[in-house]
């Protein structure tokens, strides 16, 4: 199930720093299979995390097919501006979350759940996750420097706990988000100034 994920995650990806709707179809399968990965480990977060994946990609297909009819011919990406009322959101919700979510995880061992062994990171990484997927949806270029994040985290989080292809696989979503960001920044275009 990691090498399935590894290598619909490359694919991902891939679609996802050419702003492709597929990515989100392929985000169901990459989801499904990283949805078993993880709660075979115990890492709670990340396996909810996935069910969140899975359902946000119905609702980006949507908001991507939507967004992509506003674009001129010159550019290829589809950007909404952040604004300070989402990041102050974001902000709350990141630390908020991280809070709730690793007490969860660390009361869940005690009902006798398998332990989380890194319910702090692994909730850092989830809520982080939340977040920058969001972000995604909504085309916000600011969500490449949350995946660096969180990516970052998750690599630390897999090689920790031996998921060598898992590792491996985000090690790349990490150098991915750096390539995104960049080909978002260059081929973007604004497309609402009020979201």
């Amino acid at each position: 199930m990691e090498i399935i994920t590894l290598i619909t995650g490359v694919i991902y990806i891939i679609l996802e720093i050419r702003q492709k709707n597929a990515m989100w179809v392929l985000g169901i399968f990459t989801s499904s299979a990283a949805i078993i990965v993880f709660f075979r480990q115990g890492l709670y977060a990340s396996f909810g995390l996935n069910i969140y994946y899975l359902i946000t990609s119905f609702i980006g297909l949507w908001h991507w097919r939507r967004d992509k009819k506003k674009l001129d011919e010159e550019h290829s990406i589809h950007l909404n501006r952040l604004t300070r009322k989402t990041v102050i959101t974001s902000a709350i919700a990141a630390i908020t979350g991280i809070i709730a979510l690793s007490y969860g995880m660390d009361l869940m061992a005690e009902l006798g759940f398998k332990e989380n062994p890194m319910s702090v990171l692994d909730a850092s990484v989830a809520v982080l996750s939340v977040i920058a997927t969001w972000w995604l949806v909504r085309s916000y270029i600011q969500q490449w420097w949350l995946w660096i994040a969180a990516d970052t985290l998750s690599t630390i989080l897999c090689a920790t706990q031996g998921m060598w292809w898992m590792a491996l696989l985000y090690l790349l979503y990490t150098a991915s988000a750096l390539i995104g960001l960049r080909h978002w920044k260059k081929n973007g275009a604004i497309i609402s100034e009020n979201e």
